[in-house]
């Protein structure tokens, strides 16, 4: 039989057992609460993910409407600078069309040859108006130093009344529309030797 000493370390072993436990009890409890707690968080992130799957497809479907309105937006613009290209010269035509109708006027009308040159006088100057209110001006050259940005230089020789790289006479007009040149002028220069 077993006697006290032996009881009491009975009983010393099943508290130390019951001890350990009612400690794993203690902390299997607190694992399962971490347990419940990250699944509470899994399930927080799950949701967040898919909101964030639901953004990522709305923003997905607004660039891809945007690239087909931008590629809309495109071809239009092509399509109108095309237009504008097409007809830019319309209104400078219309213009030029009442000038194109006095020529025929005059070719049909014109009996004498000094009325054939007034008619042609007038139409010249009607002309020349029209373009000078476009922009366009002559490139000036009497008494002027030889510019490569607006003259041409066709001949060079050498002149005693003109100073070196000076214009000497202008073989071909030139113009400018607006600052920019449009046709340089064609100029005979001095050039000393």
């Amino acid at each position: 039989m077993c006697d006290d000493k032996d009881l009491k370390k009975l009983e010393k072993e099943l508290k130390e057992k019951e001890s350990s436990l009612t400690e794993k009890k203690k902390s299997l409890q607190e694992t399962k609460e971490k347990l419940r707690e990250t699944e509470n968080e899994l399930k927080i992130k799950e949701e967040e993910f898919e909101e964030l799957e639901a953004k990522k497809s709305d923003y997905l479907a607004q660039l891809q409407r945007m690239q087909a309105d931008f590629e809309n937006y495109k071809k239009n613009a092509a399509k109108q600078q095309a237009q504008i290209i097409e007809y830019a010269n319309e209104n400078l035509i219309l213009k030029i069309l009442d000038v194109y109708q006095d020529f025929e006027r005059a070719l049909e009308s014109c009996k004498t040859q000094e009325d054939f040159k007034n008619g042609l006088e007038l139409i010249y100057n009607k002309l020349k108006k029209i373009l000078e209110k476009e922009g366009l001006k002559e490139i000036p050259v009497k008494a002027e130093k030889f510019d490569p940005y607006k003259h041409e230089a066709m001949m060079a020789e050498n002149h005693d009344e003109y100073e070196n790289g000076m214009i000497i006479d202008e073989l071909s007009k030139g113009y400018t529309l607006k600052d920019k040149v449009i046709k340089y002028s064609m100029v005979k220069v001095c050039k000393k030797k």
